[in-house]
């Protein structure tokens, strides 16, 4: 039976931001709920290793989720795992309704947004069919899957170049595969991928088909050269694809700004331009998407709402005594 729930600060997603921030609203004694579809950690689930995260050398990606969550349960952060939000919007009581696809729904003063980002597709004939019987967006969690395969790697940037290096631990052979003559990737990744004699470089590149054999498991990708136009097949069994991510914010009912890509806009405090709604982490316009950006946004952010939530008691004690 549906149900309705109330509390001080509604946390949607449970990723670092999204944990930091309920850590932080915990500790401000504010009556807080993180709902996380999946299991808390976000996109540290999907990474081995953490290697740029102040005080730790490196931690593995699941122990510091688990870190995360521990933290933040501590300090009384109710974290909801299975929960799939399909709505947010603020009423004319200025309370936001975040409902579920349970049909339960959350009502709340303040709404934090840290719902990252999900791959972004090639949109290739192929990639769907094959999805799971040899296409991936991850390459912790099938990489050993490859263990002695040939496979390839689409991208330029720092995940891309991070994951190819990563998968050649399992994979006899990567191609690392890249429409540009060179990588976005920054410099020591680079040169750690480069350096590893498993990976070869296919510049100038884009992947037209991904093609199946008669099991139904993927057997080569058709491919085209962007300069040439000559085209080519290339035998493999695992395409990985890391081209980016697309935030997730289409469960906001009302117009909030955000940039061409759908990023949302905050000002210095974390808050959109819907007042009470809060964004952090990979959902929020800004220069580089890491750990250590997601919790400085979710600090601010939960701060800052539990100013917001002074503000507006005090504003309400006011109309009352008038």
């Amino acid at each position: 039976m549906a149900q309705t729930h109330e509390f001080e600060v509604v946390i949607i997603g449970a990723g670092p931001a999204g944990l930091c921030a309920g850590m932080y609203a915990g500790r401000g004694m504010l009556k807080t709920v993180v709902l996380e579809r999946g299991a808390p950690g976000g996109e540290l689930l999907n990474t081995e290793l953490i290697e740029d995260y102040p005080g730790f050398e490196s931690i593995l990606g699941y122990e510091m989720a688990q870190k995360f969550a521990d933290h933040a349960a501590k300090f009384g952060a109710d974290i909801r795992t299975g929960v799939v939000v399909t709505s947010v919007k603020k009423r004319d009581d200025g309370l936001f309704e975040t409902r579920t696809e349970s049909g339960d729904t959350y009502l709340s003063p303040v709404v934090i947004v840290t719902a990252g980002g999900t791959p972004v597709k090639l949109g290739i004939p192929g990639e769907t069919e094959y999805a799971g019987k040899g296409v991936s967006y991850c390459a912790v969690c099938d990489g050993a899957f490859f263990r002695g395969h040939t496979i390839a790697v689409v991208g330029g940037g720092d995940a891309a170049v991070e994951e190819a290096d990563y998968l050649t631990r399992y994979a006899d052979k990567v191609y690392l595969i890249h429409r540009r003559g060179e990588l976005r990737a920054s410099k020591i990744v680079q040169e750690r991928a480069l350096a590893n004699p498993k990976i070869e470089m296919v510049w100038h590149t884009v992947v037209e088909r991904a093609v199946g054999d008669e099991q139904g498991l993927l057997h080569h990708l058709a491919l085209k050269d962007v300069n040439t136009g000559e085209r080519r097949d290339l035998p493999v069994t695992g395409l990985f694809i890391f081209i980016g991510f697309k935030p997730n914010t289409g469960v906001l009912a009302d117009h909030v700004e955000h940039d061409a890509l759908g990023y949302l806009i905050t000002d210095w405090s974390m808050q959109t331009s819907v007042p009470g709604l809060f964004a952090a982490g990979d959902v929020r316009v800004q220069v580089t998407r890491q750990v250590t950006t997601a919790v400085g946004d979710a600090t601010t952010a939960a701060i800052a709402a539990e100013k917001y939530l002074k503000a507006r008691a005090d504003a309400s004690a006011t109309v009352g005594a008038a």
